[in-house]
């Protein structure tokens, strides 16, 4: 397992380094068969108004999937605490997931062929960036569906995920609801007249215009689980 620790006003001592390693490497000892690479990556806010100053972030590569952690408090030693806590039980929410679809029945009007993903994503074109972008990130955006990327979702601890409709091809965001449940962005289509349309199965799927060339379909609880 590959383990990189990075640091952000703040120098990775040896007994910090020995400190997170230890701990990381208690969190995934059960899961180390499935994981590929840790990212940890420890910071300080000079900013004396943020009152978690001290933060301690964890990314695990997991047979393509990404489980992340973020915690803060005044500590950072308190914080990569909390961040090894709560990354194992990341872990061991993937594997329940995976265990229970490894063995659940599989209709074969469901089973789809894969399709492979492009390695040269760019092709001939330069890639080219705003002036103000602070950190960029490039991956991997294999089809899914929409239950697929809520399940994502809760593994990244966001408040959102970007993923490719495997039903659509398009590229669409699902997000938590400040209300509660979720949401997904799906680009406009046509003349935005997408009220009323029916979805997969002859469901009908709710949309909102935000008057920015995007649609936002609300997703009931009861079509995407909430585990």
């Amino acid at each position: 397992m590959k383990l990189v620790i990075q640091g952000k006003n703040i120098e990775i001592t040896d007994s910090l380094r020995e400190y997170v390693t230890s701990k990381i490497e208690k969190a995934v000892n059960h899961y180390q068969h499935l994981t590929t690479e840790v990212d940890v990556h420890l910071s300080v806010a000079k900013n004396p108004r943020i009152n978690s100053k001290q933060t301690a972030e964890v990314t695990i590569y997991v047979n393509g999937s990404i489980v992340r952690a973020e915690e803060g408090s005044e500590s950072l030693y308190a914080s990569i605490d909390l961040v090894a806590d709560k990354i194992c039980r990341q872990l061991r929410k993937y594997k329940e997931k995976r265990h229970a679809q490894s063995h659940a029945p599989v209709k074969t009007a469901e089973v789809l062929s894969e399709q492979p993903v492009a390695s040269d994503l760019l092709q001939d074109r330069s890639p080219e960036l705003p002036g103000q972008v602070v950190r960029t990130k490039y991956f991997a955006m294999p089809p899914m569906t929409t239950q697929e990327a809520l399940e994502q979702l809760e593994l990244v601890d966001h408040d959102f995920y970007m993923f490719m409709n495997s039903e659509t091809g398009e590229i669409n965001v699902i997000y938590e609801r400040n209300h509660g449940g979720y949401g997904v962005i799906q680009p406009r289509k046509g003349n935005g007249h997408t009220n009323g349309k029916n979805g997969k199965n002859g469901k009908t799927a709710h949309y909102e215009e935000n008057g920015n060339g995007y649609a936002h379909q609300t997703v009931p609880v009861a079509e995407v689980s909430h585990a």
